[in-house]
């Protein structure tokens, strides 16, 4: 019989996710929640954490860990209603650290929410009209959407694809309402999951649709891509990805980041059939004994790629038409005012490692709340962590000006390509898995890496950084041109050779490197840069040429 892993046992005993999380919570001799509801509570939407900061300090003092909750939201495509936002503001004031923040994955934040609040803050975000269920666990997760609402109604299709995706692929069982909405006990019979079954997926499952020339979402990271076909401004179909992902595990190389395989193409009324067939595939052939292996890019790269594609067909009763050409010229956004097909005008926000506080002189939380409280549009979260105050009447630009002004906050046009592009994760102190710090490290990283940039007249360069705390890859590091990977505290493997359009992995340059070295390494190669690159050619691309063992 096979070996299952420790999680599937607790997947299996589970009741469809319910495990004793409700016991958990009434628990108050600890603020943590019993070991089994730890990973369940994922498939809700939450994660529980401590603030490492202060772990040594109250080991000493013979207190438990600080304990508290990371929570969530499911947002397809990042879009939410400026009541919404004001909403969402409100709980992060009143349960949580008192800041959002925007993820890579165009969802909201929570972070520091205690565990006796945890239901009243899941409860909160229901009542917005928006849900944390899928969020987190071994199902699909946050569906991504091109953030871009500028070039044609195109986008707008993509972006309702993404929502009726996400919508297909949400559990059906009813812990979620019973544990945190007060939804009635589910009486009688058992519950079905038809797509998922008793136990979910072996593991996390990721989807994302692009809309060509702009790969914001980094479609080939992704387990299951569908890249649009635009003719004459309609979208006509997709092509399919499969397979993208990005954890590795330090030190093991049966574990390692893969691009998405293209396997064909479909008409848009096949998307659903075909996302189905690829999870149920998964579903039933992923790896369950060893989690560290149980991503579908291990499952392609054990069948075999073209097996999985026929039984993708087989499932979903589609055959998939030849892959259709397509051209990414960019991966970041555009900074400031932008005007759409429509004539309405969209603002587009650098959030530094999308963390929405209000920091010395610079409030971008009250400014934020300001805006949501005359904003007539909408607002869009970018898979870059930034932020846009869409569909805006041109009469209405001047007010949104004007409170970013008096809020000290600016939309970030006029930094240097260099920190419009940087991404960083969570990190310490409150992510578990980190090893070195990311978000808080990312401004003074920046700086020191700008200096260097202007030492060799390259400030002007659109090149993009991305730096994580462990090997997971949240913020996308290893399709960057310049990407960090925490290895210890201040010790990090640094990659290079990504492109500007994420299309291509980098490779890993430097092991277990320290501050020191890393600029001195970046220093030498923006020197042979300057001196040796090509007509207009990208950084990444020019490390990558002068390195032919990398190809």
């Amino acid at each position: 019989m096979t070996a299952l892993s420790p999680v599937e046992h607790i997947k299996q005993r589970s009741r469809h996710l319910r495990g004793s999380i409700v016991d958990s919570l009434a628990n108050r001799v600890t603020g943590a929640l019993a070991d089994d509801d730890t990973q369940l509570i994922k498939f809700h939407g939450s994660y529980q954490q401590d603030d490492r900061d202060q772990r040594e300090e109250r080991r000493l003092a013979k207190l438990e860990p600080a304990y508290s909750f990371m929570i969530r939201t499911r947002t397809p495509g990042g879009v939410c209603t400026p009541a919404q936002w004001l909403a969402l503001d409100a709980i992060a004031q009143t349960y949580g650290n008192g800041s959002l923040r925007l993820t890579t994955r165009q969802a909201f934040q929570f972070h520091g929410v205690i565990k006796r609040e945890l239901k009243a803050t899941i409860a909160a975000i229901n009542r917005t009209l928006m849900d944390t269920i899928a969020a987190c666990g071994d199902v699909n997760r946050n569906v991504m959407a091109s953030a871009n609402p500028v070039e044609s109604r195109a986008h707008q299709v993509a972006y309702d694809w993404a929502v009726r995706l996400s919508e297909h692929l949400l559990p059906k069982t009813r812990a979620y309402a019973e544990i945190w909405l007060d939804g009635e006990l589910v009486a009688g019979g058992e519950e079905a999951e038809p797509i998922y079954g008793a136990t979910y997926l072996p593991r996390k499952f990721k989807a994302a649709i692009a809309v060509p020339p702009i790969n914001d979402v980094d479609v080939y990271a992704h387990d299951l891509g569908f890249i649009a076909i635009i003719e004459n401004g309609e979208l006509v179909g997709f092509n399919v990805s499969v397979g993208g992902g990005l954890g590795a595990t330090h030190g093991d190389p049966a574990t390692y980041p893969r691009r998405g395989s293209v396997i064909g193409s479909i008409v848009p009324e096949q998307l659903l059939r075909v996302a189905e067939a690829v999870v149920t595939t998964q579903r039933d052939w992923g790896n369950r004994e060893n989690r560290k292996q149980s991503r579908l890019k291990y499952t392609i790269d054990r069948v075999g790629l073209e097996v999985f594609k026929r039984e993708v067909e087989s499932r979903s009763a589609v055959v998939l038409g030849p892959e259709r050409p397509v051209v990414f010229t960019q991966s970041g956004d555009r900074f400031g005012w932008i005007v759409g097909h429509d004539g309405r005008w969209h603002l587009n926000l650098r959030i530094e490692a999308g963390r929405i506080a209000d920091t010395g002189d610079k409030r971008w939380a009250s400014a934020l709340r300001a805006i949501a409280q005359v904003h007539q549009g909408d607002f869009r979260i970018t898979p870059n962590q930034n932020l846009i105050v869409a569909n805006v009447p041109n009469a209405a630009r001047a007010q949104i000006d004007a409170i970013l002004a008096a809020h000290g906050v600016h939309d970030g046009s006029g930094a240097t390509p260099l920190r419009q592009r940087a991404l960083a994760c969570v990190a310490l102190p409150t992510c578990p898995l980190a090893m070195a710090e990311a978000e808080r490290y990312l401004p003074e990283l920046l700086s020191k890496i700008e200096t260097l940039l202007g030492k060799h007249a390259l400030s002007a360069e659109p090149i993009g950084l991305r730096i994580t705390g462990c090997p997971n890859g949240c913020a996308r590091p290893y399709l960057a041109e310049i990407g960090l990977v925490g290895k210890a505290p201040g010790r990090y493997n640094l990659h290079l050779g990504g492109d500007l359009i994420g299309e291509r992995l980098n490779v890993l340059a430097h092991e277990n490197i320290d501050e020191t070295q890393i600029l001195s390494v970046l220093d030498g190669w923006f020197a042979r840069y300057t001196a040796e690159r090509g007509p207009s050619e990208p950084f990444g691309d020019f490390t990558r040429r002068v390195n032919k063992e990398w190809l």
